[in-house]
């Protein structure tokens, strides 16, 4: 059976979030987890140190893997329990950046879909969940071509290779620089959530789904291990599928949280216990990462502390091959994730790429989303056009791109960074003006609150609030509410 979408991979940041009250003497037994060489720094993040980007960053991936830790096949009988099957693709099905901003306390969080569309190490474009997979095969006949024929070396050799090539493509896409790596599979994320009891969560209705091994009543309800699984891996028969399970696994990462550092786990020392053996038993992570440090950093972090948001999408229904019409993936533009990134802390956004156009753009909006003029101006100001008006205009169902003569070039760049909109010359618009028109079908970036390039620097943790994606099929979704780990958070 296919598993889409597993794993929810919160357990060890939040163990090492609780250790600030559970005593550092309990922390250090986590010392003899499971080390993977990820991180290029030498040193990684270091005591006391404040990173050039602003914030400490942390990868936390989940695999898609049948395997304990050290590559051994799960038992028949735990795959049945986990609803698992008994083979699966070596893809990373979850990819979230926790984000620790210089002499802050505020934690940011983000997911990036598992079938974004972007460049891979190696070359090419593919899914961004596909980069694990394709480096691990890579190095492992490399190795074997070298002579290498012990199977626990080519096995660990190629573990880290799809683990740094992970790395890579995510810095590469959000232009963040990681300093930690964490990663869970199935089984520790199951672990992880029946040693502390179970985890509240919330559905707007409910819904089952026979591949995830999903079944769930409207409401507020308690899950754990499989059922756990199946809440944040369920795809089917969700309004936008992909995407509202991204959202279903913040929120679980965000209930999660939230329990843990809640006075009655943090309390019970036999929960903590099983907590920290699961982290131990299951979970890897890079070979510089001080856990007593990260502890120190993490004092005075609450329960509401986290936030959570997700990378602007230009398209959730993108056909990326033509020689194949019904395969789909994620579109996103990496300057929008750029400068998403950067504004979750207050950082500056990224400079716009040199021979960017320098026209000021006029934006009116001739649809009925509300907003839409000023986030599409957001998103053509962090390419570098200076930014004009924004207003309404008489209602029209497609988009247009309207420039005198000598803007052409520019008015071509924006109709292409916009998805694709038509353009006209016309001697009305002002020299040294491009006027875009906003229809009523107009489903490129910006038309999701929360998916505009500019948003995040402009906004800074406002952005948080939104999904930062556009609803199936195009349509315009309103603005959902924040995901926080102090929230009551019922999605779909």
């Amino acid at each position: 059976m296919r598993i889409a979408g597993k794993i929810v991979v919160s357990g060890l940041a939040l163990v090492v979030f609780a250790g600030t009250a559970y005593g550092y003497a309990t922390l250090q037994s986590l010392e003899d987890i499971t080390r993977s060489n990820v991180i290029d720094s030498p040193g990684g993040a270091t005591p006391g140190e404040q990173p050039a980007d602003g914030a400490v960053d942390i990868l936390m991936v989940g695999r898609d893997s049948r395997t304990d830790k050290q590559g051994n096949p799960l038992p028949a009988d735990m795959l049945r329990e986990l609803r698992a099957g008994d083979s699966a693709d070596d893809l990373t099905d979850t990819l979230i950046v926790l984000r620790i901003p210089n002499g802050q306390q505020a934690v940011q969080a983000f997911s990036i879909p598992r079938d974004s569309y972007v460049p891979i190490p190696g070359g090419g474009k593919d899914k961004i969940n596909s980069a694990f997979g394709r480096a691990k095969l890579a190095e492992a006949k490399k190795l074997r071509a070298g002579g290498e024929s012990d199977k626990g070396r080519i096995e660990e050799g190629s573990l880290t290779a799809g683990r740094r090539a992970t790395r890579q493509v995510v810095e590469d896409l959000t232009g963040v620089t990681i300093d930690h790596y964490a990663e869970v599979n199935l089984l520790s994320f199951y672990q992880i959530s029946k040693a502390i009891g179970g985890v509240q969560v919330c559905l707007n209705q409910a819904t089952h789904d026979p591949d995830s091994g999903a079944n769930f009543v409207k409401g507020e309800q308690k899950i754990a291990g499989a059922d756990a699984l199946a809440f944040v891996r369920q795809r089917k028969n969700l309004p936008r599928s992909d995407l509202d399970r991204v959202r279903r696994q913040q929120v679980f990462l965000a209930s999660l949280a939230g329990q843990v550092l809640s006075a009655g786990t943090l309390a019970d020392p036999g929960k903590m216990g099983a907590l920290i053996d699961a982290v131990k038993e299951s979970v890897v992570l890079d070979q510089n990462w001080d856990l007593l440090d990260f502890v120190a950093r993490m004092r005075g972090v609450s329960g509401g502390g986290i936030k959570f948001a997700t990378v602007p999408v230009v398209n959730p229904d993108y056909r990326y091959n033509p020689a194949h019409p019904t395969w789909t993936a994620v579109q996103v533009d990496p300057e929008q994730v750029e400068t998403f990134a950067a504004g979750l802390i207050g950082a500056a956004a990224p400079k716009p790429a040199a021979g960017s156009g320098k026209a000021t753009v006029d934006v009116s909006n001739a649809g009925s989303t509300e907003g839409l003029a000023g986030r599409v101006a957001d998103v053509l100001k962090g390419k570098g056009f200076t930014p004009g008006p924004t207003g309404n205009a008489p209602t029209r169902r497609t988009s247009l791109v309207r420039y005198p003569a000598a803007l052409a070039d520019e008015a071509k760049s924006i109709a292409n960074d916009l998805g694709g909109l038509t353009t006209a010359e016309s001697a009305d618009v002002p020299a040294g003006h491009i006027e875009v028109v906003l229809g009523s079908v107009y489903s490129g970036p910006g038309v999701a609150a929360g998916g505009g390039a500019a948003l995040g620097a402009a906004g800074g943790g406002a952005a948080l609030g939104a999904a930062g994606s556009v609803a199936a099929r195009g349509a315009a979704r309103t603005e959902e509410p924040p995901i926080t780990s102090a929230g009551e958070n019922c999605v779909d």
